[in-house]
């Protein structure tokens, strides 16, 4: 039993649902028959009759991901927007404890952001760039951050928080490849800005994008200049 439980994957489902009763627990129940275990539950976005929903759920090895969205979109009116290996369960109410983090240590305080804020918002990385001699360099990076570098993105400085086209040119070829979904934000100030990237997606949705630019605006009064 040691060994089977050993040999699981957890994945990270992004579903679009009618937003009603019960609804969720017939999604589970689907899942279940296949022997995938939900380990968490995130809303993303409701409204207009709909519900955007993360679910974190473990996968016995040997079933392939494809199974989970075959189990999903059984239930009648169920999208499946994405699915994506996720390590770990969704951490996305600790923005207390991260900013509380912070302020105990502000001069460790970028590295502590930039590590922390993928479980957050759901993304598999996150760096913080300012400018450089002929771009942008990177203050510092989430450990799963990618090592290729973007160069000299057009769009910084940056205003405001926005969704980032991963297809365009300035975005490295190997992030391309993977299908990255990009988000940014100022930190604070135009020219420090923090990216985060889902390879294998989903996009950022509205309500994601302008939750980081909250996240971000708080920390930004705890960090150092």
């Amino acid at each position: 039993m040691a060994d089977q439980e050993a040999f699981t994957l957890s994945f990270l489902i992004r579903v679009q649902l009618p937003d009603r009763p019960g609804t969720l627990g017939a999604v589970a129940t689907a899942l279940g028959a296949i022997g995938a275990d939900i380990l968490s539950v995130d809303v993303v976005e409701r409204g207009s009759g709909l519900a955007i929903d993360d679910l974190v759920v473990e996968l016995p090895s040997g079933r392939l991901p494809d199974t989970l969205i075959t189990a999903a979109e059984s239930i009648e009116g169920v999208e499946v927007d994405a699915v994506r290996p996720y390590a770990g369960i969704l951490d996305t109410h600790r923005e207390l404890e991260l900013v509380e983090e912070i302020a105990e240590e502000p001069v460790r305080g970028l590295e502590i952001f930039t590590e922390g804020v993928p479980k957050i918002i759901r993304a598999g990385w996150a760096v913080v760039i300012a400018p450089s001699v002929g771009g942008v360099a990177r203050l510092t990076a989430s450990s799963a951050a990618p090592e290729t570098r973007m160069d000299n993105p057009p769009w910084f400085p940056l205003e405001r928080a926005t969704v980032l086209d991963g297809e365009e040119e300035w975005v490295p070829e190997p992030w391309r490849e993977l299908g990255t979904e990009l988000a940014a934000t100022p930190l604070g100030k135009p020219d420090r800005v923090l990216v985060v990237g889902r390879p294998g997606g989903p996009m950022f949705r509205a309500a994601e994008v302008a939750r980081l630019a909250h996240l971000a605006g708080i920390v930004a009064v705890v960090l150092p200049d």
